[in-house]
């Protein structure tokens, strides 16, 4: 078989696997009150007085301190990847925010599958953060930065593509792609520890035995800035996962030194029981006060007993033992309660709760219809989702 019908072939496996695993991964539940601290921000907004001063923070570490950029990474959601992402990248590039995401496609979650090591999806992350933070620059030096500095590496980069005519403030061009292949991804997923089969010896993030990723990473520039973190639903924990300076099954990311703040948009930051929430469990042993804001922003308007089979039964997955899940309100995959779970954990958060916003563009996406119908059916209808540009100037001008 040749590998662009095998790759086809995964991207339907996890298409399958999407329709199998959603409710047991997306949703999780917390029993925590929750404090409501509601933002309301304007993307249009002039950056915040800390994004524009030229000291930078104090985060100590093996790097010395780096100043604060406005710019972003956007992090995948669970089985979906870059592809998905860049009309959002494109929204805040169009107002001012330099973004990026993940250059991954979704069959890249395989090995993570069944809430195994979530290594894989870190090396990505970390791949990206560090490549946008060498070509970002210096706070003090932004405007410069961002009209002579990026414009010259961006043209430098359209030329080693051969494409001149292609010349735009696209900081996507930046990133270079990484190496990884049907093998590299057969490989991680026999050998990725944790899990519902305990791979390795165990499903405690804790206890992993010591192992590394397949793929073949570019080395980054000298990082130059501090950049935000978006993570959409899973992406969300696994983003405090990278800022953590904790071992993580075999490796220490703190992702601290390189991110100076981190969005969350319908991400499962709650406790539940299961396998697939050993990560979540993770992250919520430790109180994160390392300096990095954040903002755990959550949906509502979906309930749980007039949203369809997935709805009901991921809030049901999230809910204490015995309901049914149809009392609860979410953004059609994450319940409300567990999106703003984060600040619980990280108390220093703020915390957005969008009304009548869905989880994901479901109608833009192959497998849709399949997996979410009446998600489907609500978001052509025109419902929105937090990637809609009206939806982006709530909680964007935060940055």
């Amino acid at each position: 078989m040749k590998p662009l019908g095998f790759l086809r072939l995964l991207e339907l496996l996890v298409q399958l696997a999407l329709s199998l695993t959603a409710i047991h991964v997306h949703a999780f539940s917390t029993t925590n009150s929750i404090t409501y601290t509601h933002y309301r921000g304007n993307a249009k907004n002039k950056p915040s007085d800390r994004l524009c001063a030229t000291t930078p923070s104090n985060q100590g570490g093996s790097l010395p301190s780096l100043p604060d950029i406005r710019a972003a990474v956007i992090v995948p959601g669970f089985l979906t990847g870059k592809s998905d992402f860049v009309p959002l990248a494109n929204s805040l590039n169009n107002i001012g925010i330099p973004t990026v995401v993940v250059p991954m496609p979704n069959w890249h979650w395989l090995p993570c599958l069944g809430g195994r090591s979530m290594r894989p999806m870190l090396e990505r992350i970390d791949f990206t953060v560090r490549h946008l933070s060498g070509v970002a620059g210096s706070l003090g030096d932004f405007e410069r930065t961002t009209t002579e500095g990026l414009e010259k590496s961006l043209e430098e980069a359209m030329e080693r593509e051969g494409d001149k005519e292609k010349k735009q403030t696209d900081p996507q061009l930046l990133i270079p792609n990484f190496s990884y292949n049907p093998i590299d991804c057969y490989q991680d997923f026999r050998n990725n520890p944790g899990g519902v089969l305990e791979v390795g010896g165990s499903a405690e993030p804790d206890q992993y035995p010591l192992w590394n990723p397949k793929g073949t990473f570019p080395t980054a520039p000298e990082p130059s800035g501090r950049v935000a973190l978006i993570g959409h639903s899973a992406g969300g924990w696994i983003c405090r996962a990278y800022l953590s300076d904790r071992n993580y099954g075999g490796k220490s990311y703190s992702g601290k030194q390189f991110v100076h703040s981190l969005i969350t948009l319908g991400s499962p930051h709650g406790n539940a029981p299961g396998p697939a929430f050993k990560g979540v469990e993770w992250v919520n042993n430790e109180v994160l006060d390392s300096g990095v804001r954040a903002l755990a922003v959550g949906g509502t308007g979906y309930k749980g007993d007039s949203s369809g089979q997935l709805t009901q039964g991921a809030y049901s997955f999230c809910c204490p033992v015995g309901s049914d899940g149809s009392q609860y309100d979410g953004d059609g995959v994450t319940p409300i309660q567990s999106a703003l779970a984060m600040k619980e954990y990280v108390p220093h958060a703020d915390t957005l709760t969008l009304n009548d916003v869905g989880h994901f563009p479901w109608s833009d996406v192959f497998g849709g219809e399949t997996v979410a119908p009446d998600l489907t059916k609500y978001h052509r209808e025109g419902r929105p989702w937090y990637g809609d540009e009206d939806i982006i100037e709530k909680w964007a001008g935060w940055l």
